[in-house]
């Protein structure tokens, strides 16, 4: 198949973690970037669920090894309990995972952080999903995090928690004494899983190079979608991390010919979970039915998302800023009971019409959609397999995303079982 790329091009939630495990059957390595715990891809197979927050989909397939990047902050104890749900479900993980020693882990104390800081922000709070990320990157980008290859160093692992607990005192403060993090219960944890994470600990960059140099082939996941990206989402109600196409070279130590395909994924509507602008959000019966039959809610947390109508100018937005070469449609079925879809065309700022999407999040704030209204399907799409089947006025709906966007539909996807998928090239 060759080396290929997925990215989600919404607000996440789009349904990567199907697509991931579709394609990983035709792939040697999958590779995750970035991103953390905050992360949930969802794969649904015989009827039984599968819900990941680390570890790629594609650790599914038997015989495929799954790589994590220096891209993603790890949570170690988020990781191992992966590991435990899958081996109790009859997945065989044993040589099959590997971690880069560049990776920044997440520690107990940044969780407790960002409680703190969500509950100061009071109604400005981001509504993050408070597993620790943000901080996280904060102290990688500070300079004072703690990377997965220190904790096999008792002195340096020791001096790093204690300089992170104690620069962390101005948030730690507002608790009380029996509730704040000490370095001693940090240091504790570390050094007990550590000799359990020790055989997953890799070069990533060189075992990714050195595999591709012998023919091997890798799939590279990306998390949470374009929308949130640290630079190109909708600051600061946004993740922390690059997911969009420069987090794969940068979040696993490759260069830019390793890609030779770019698949977007995007749900046939929109959803947004948390705080944050959403031009085309359904704050009514219409939103609340997208959200029953698409069971929209977070993987992660569980929180209900916030649905509407598809936003092709964010779409375009993202498919250029991606160099996406072609599309990935996730839950057209969940359309089904619709008998007029609207999709997002432009916008109106304070009265001018505009195309592009703004870089001011209080101007984004006050986008208010322009729609083109397309005529529903009276033919179902739930479970269809060839594209031949599929109403006309649904693939009138493709045909209208493709042309707009300037990205053909590679994948469409008709239900959340596994097979519930349409390859269209």
């Amino acid at each position: 198949m060759g080396n290929r790329v997925v990215l989600g091009l919404q607000w996440g939630d789009e349904g990567k973690g199907k697509i991931v495990d579709w394609l990983s059957r035709n792939s040697d390595i999958i590779a995750r970037c970035q991103g953390g715990a905050n992360a949930g891809h969802t794969v649904q197979v015989d009827g039984k669920q599968f819900i990941l927050h680390l570890i790629p989909s594609g650790i599914l397939h038997s015989g495929k090894v799954c790589v994590i990047g220096n891209g993603v902050v790890i949570d170690l104890f988020q990781l191992f309990a992966e590991i435990r749900d899958l081996e109790e479900r009859g997945i065989d993980t044993s040589g099959r995972i590997l971690l880069s020693g560049r990776a920044h882990l997440v520690m107990p104390y940044h969780k407790i952080a960002e409680a703190v800081r969500e509950e100061a922000r009071g109604e400005d709070a981001l509504d993050t999903s408070k597993r620790g990320i943000g901080p996280t990157y904060m102290d990688k980008v500070g300079r004072s995090g703690l990377r997965l290859a220190d904790i096999f160093d008792d002195q340096l692992l020791r001096e790093k928690i204690e300089f992170n607990i104690e620069s962390k005192q101005h948030v730690f403060g507002f608790l009380p004494a029996d509730q704040q993090p000490t370095s001693e219960a940090a240091f504790a944890a570390m050094t007990k899983i550590r000799d359990r994470v020790r055989p997953l600990v890799a070069d990533v960059s060189f075992y990714l190079i050195d595999a591709m140099a012998a023919g091997k082939s890798v799939l590279f996941e990306g998390a949470q979608g374009t929308l949130l990206d640290i630079d190109f989402g909708t600051y600061p109600y946004a993740t922390s991390s690059n997911a969009t196409i420069g987090g794969v070279l940068t979040g696993l130590g490759i260069g830019p010919q390793h890609l030779q395909r770019i698949t977007g994924i995007a749900k046939a509507y929109q959803t947004r979970v948390g705080n944050g602008p959403f031009p085309t959000e359904l704050d009514n019966s219409l939103g609340e039915k997208m959200r029953k039959l698409g069971t929209e809610f977070g993987a992660t947390t569980g929180r209900p998302r916030r649905c509407g109508w598809l936003d092709l100018v964010l779409l375009r937005y993202s498919v250029r800023i991606n160099g996406v070469d072609d599309l990935a449609l996730m839950k057209l079925d969940v359309l089904d009971a619709f008998e007029k879809i609207k999709v997002c065309i432009g916008y109106k700022l304070d009265g001018q019409e505009i195309d592009v999407p703004p870089q001011s999040t209080p101007q984004f704030e006050r986008l208010e959609p322009i729609y083109e209204t397309l005529p529903g399907w009276s033919k179902p799409i739930n479970g269809l397999r060839r594209l031949s089947d599929v109403d006309a006025n649904a693939r009138a709906y493709l045909k209208f995303i493709e042309d707009f966007v300037g990205a053909r539909i590679s994948i469409l996807s008709t239900g959340p079982e596994r097979d519930d998928t349409i390859v269209i090239s």
